[in-house]
């Protein structure tokens, strides 16, 4: 009995720690999970931020690097564990998983290593791209005032050209700049145009310096030209020598853009993997439920030892009182009548040996009269309350094991809810983090958007501005095709002027020769002069043309940057509203987790109650059982003692029969 005790604690011992190891080894499972969940959230904020890795702010870069660290340190942990928090390495069976997204994020941290590593060349980058978008807009507007003051002064056509020439290229750097801060394919074709650009700039700028005829007005224009352009050339040719760099930095992302969904991927097998891990059973369990059945089976075997027991210790007693039985007999043979039961009688006290047994015999038939009569009116009494008290005790032992059985479903239900409340407050604290992400990413979003706004309000009144020159420039190729049309009529006259000297001088003979060789150099020079015409109308007539097309290109250009500013306004307010919605999403989550865990534990502590009462519960079953058992003897023992004094006779009056038991001849001699 003893051994099998022992025995039994040590299975109970078993069963609860393989039960605790089993939530140990869920929970491991479930950290790992959550890690391989915000592996996947980084590497998604990874490709974001190197999308924005261009512009050069130093709180990319920090942000850059601190996912990358996280990053590590999370496969880290996954791979090695994490001592200080008692978390173990990720179980062989996701290793396979683990390998493909330590080799995923490999090459991913490689290009992320090199856009942080060259934040200083963006950063220098950024800088003098900002000093060139904000000094080429005045340099183009110099250049364009030039050109009008060469136009309205009546200057050289070589001169209006040249400075009409200085804008355009002016414009071509914008355009070149632009690409090579987009990036892509192009960069070393924009950085060679631009180069291109500013040396035929700096060539321009010297030609019109050495070209005589520009106005006082002119030259001072043409000067702050010169000067803009001087401290412009420095940025453009920093600018140019970090355009190797800036291509790998744009390779780097590029990359980066491209194998974001392969780390995805990975990530996102390794966290499938993980949670089905998390949900399936373990080998801990199966062993408690081992451990429990053998608890059960030794505890079966201990009630079926202790039930033998008893049924020895009852058969122990049976023999005892049969034993009694037999001597009560015996002695009853000797008493035939008051075997009988007949207490009418009264023993004659003899002198013999025998007296002092009558006398006492006596007395005690006297006592035994009272006894039984006292006897039998207690003994109903016992037997009819030994009944109903036996009824309520089974009822009560019914019940309370109904109570216990129902406590301990409930027991199961509190703990199974208690579980489930701890996960989702677990699940809504995670949503919040995720939430007050998403509320930084609107932000910053609409923060995005509105400088995109910005930006193509600018555009659009930059392509206004340009049209405007460019119907000017229409304008004035008009009046040059007019004067081309003057200096044409002017040729033909003076051809025919010409002509009619010509005439003149062969009329005159030899005296004419000379003005003859006069009128045929005119006539020459007015046909040169009406050829030249006619190629500067062809030229004019080009020019009208693409003046035309631009115009309409840009009026096209202007619509659709109102379209999008449009489009871009609308996706701000979208934004805000996200930015909006979230903020409160933000706080209902944390609300939710709050109250999820103040219900967690609640339910706990019902949890812990509900074993208490399950307990005492089993313990007022047990005695009440019992109670019902000794109930149920002690109205037997009362039936029985009924039945035993049942036969007495007890006398009608206070005479008393005399009756002689069993006379010795010591007591007949005595007599006589």
């Amino acid at each position: 009995m003893l051994l099998l005790a022992g025995l039994l604690v040590v299975l109970m011992l078993l069963t609860v720690m393989a039960f605790v190891l089993h939530t140990g080894q869920v929970g491991n499972s479930r950290e790992h999970a959550a890690l391989a969940s915000e592996q996947r959230l980084m590497s998604q904020r990874l490709a974001a931020l190197s999308r924005d890795a261009v512009t050069g702010q130093p709180a990319v870069f920090v942000e850059l690097r601190r996912l990358r660290d996280r990053l590590d340190l999370g496969l880290t942990y996954l791979r090695e564990g994490d001592s200080g928090r008692g978390l173990p390495p990720a179980p062989e069976a996701v290793a396979d998983a683990l390998q493909n997204t330590e080799s995923a994020w490999g090459i991913h941290r490689r290009h992320v290593n090199v856009l942080v590593d060259n934040e200083t060349v963006i950063a220098a980058v950024t800088t003098h791209a900002a000093a060139l978008a904000q000094g080429l807009p005045r340099l183009q507007l110099r250049a364009d005032a030039l050109a009008d003051r060469l136009v309205e002064s009546g200057s050289d056509a070589r001169l209006v050209h040249l400075a009409s020439r200085q804008a355009i290229l002016t414009q071509r750097m914008e355009r070149d700049l632009t690409r090579i801060l987009a990036g892509g394919d192009d960069l070393a074709a924009a950085a060679g145009h631009l180069e291109r650009s500013a040396a035929d700039f700096q060539t321009g700028l010297g030609r019109l310096q050495a070209g005589a005829g520009l106005p006082a007005d002119a030259q001072d224009l043409r000067q702050e030209i010169a000067t803009i352009f001087s401290g412009l050339r420095p940025d453009v040719e920093a600018l140019l020598a970090q355009t190797a760099r800036l291509a790998q930095v744009a390779e780097a992302s590029r990359r980066i853009q491209e194998q974001s969904p392969v780390l995805l991927n990975a990530v996102a097998a390794l966290q499938q993997d993980l949670d089905q891990r998390a949900r399936s059973g373990s080998l801990w369990m199966y062993a408690g439920y081992l451990f429990a059945l053998a608890t059960v089976l030794v505890l079966a075997l201990l009630a079926y030892l202790f039930y033998q027991d008893a049924q020895r210790r009852l058969a122990v007693t049976t023999e005892q009182n049969r034993r009694n039985q037999r001597a009560i007999l015996r002695l009853l043979d000797e008493m035939t009548n008051l075997a009988e039961g007949d207490l009418t009688v009264h023993a004659t006290v003899t002198e013999d040996i025998t007296g002092a047994i009558a006398d006492s015999v006596n007395y005690a038939i006297d006592a035994l009269r009272s006894l039984v009569t006292t006897v039998n009116q207690t003994a109903m009494q016992v037997s009819g309350s030994a009944v109903k008290t036996q009824a309520t005790a089974l009822r009560l032992a019914d019940a309370s094991n109904l109570q216990a059985r129902e406590i301990a479903s409930a027991s199961g239900a509190i703990t199974d809810m208690a579980d489930s409340i701890e996960q989702v407050s677990r699940s809504a604290e995670s949503s919040a983090d995720v939430a007050k992400k998403s509320v930084a990413i609107a932000s910053k979003g609409a923060l995005t958007v509105r400088k995109t706004i910005d930006g193509m309000d600018t555009i659009r009144e930059q392509i206004q501005e340009t049209s405007k020159r460019i119907k000017r420039l229409g304008e004035s190729s008009q009046e040059i095709g007019d004067i081309v049309s003057l200096i044409t009529d002017i040729a033909d006259q003076t051809n025919i002027l010409a002509l009619n000297a010509a005439i003149q001088a062969s009329s005159a003979g030899e005296a004419g020769r000379g003005f003859a060789v006069v009128a045929d150099e005119v006539q020459r020079l007015a046909e040169r002069s009406s050829n030249a015409s006619r190629q500067i109308e062809a030229l004019v007539k080009a020019i009208q043309a693409d003046t035309n097309e631009a115009v309409i290109s840009m009026e096209h250009s202007t619509a659709n940057v109102v379209s999008g500013a449009k489009l871009a306004f609308d996706a701000g307010d979208a934004l805000a509203e996200i930015e909006g919605v979230s903020h409160q999403l933000a706080e209902l989550i944390a609300t939710i987790s709050k109250a999820a865990r103040q219900q967690a534990e609640a339910a706990q502590n019902i949890s812990n109650t509900m074993t208490v009462i399950q307990e005492i519960t089993m313990q007022t079953s047990d005695g009440t059982n019992e109670t019902a058992v000794s109930i149920g003897n002690l109205a037997n023992l009362a039936s029985e003692l009924r039945k035993s004094v049942s036969g007495f006779k007890l006398p009608q009056s206070e005479q008393l029969e005399t009756v002689v038991l069993e006379p010795t001849d010591t007591a007949a001699s005595g007599k006589s």
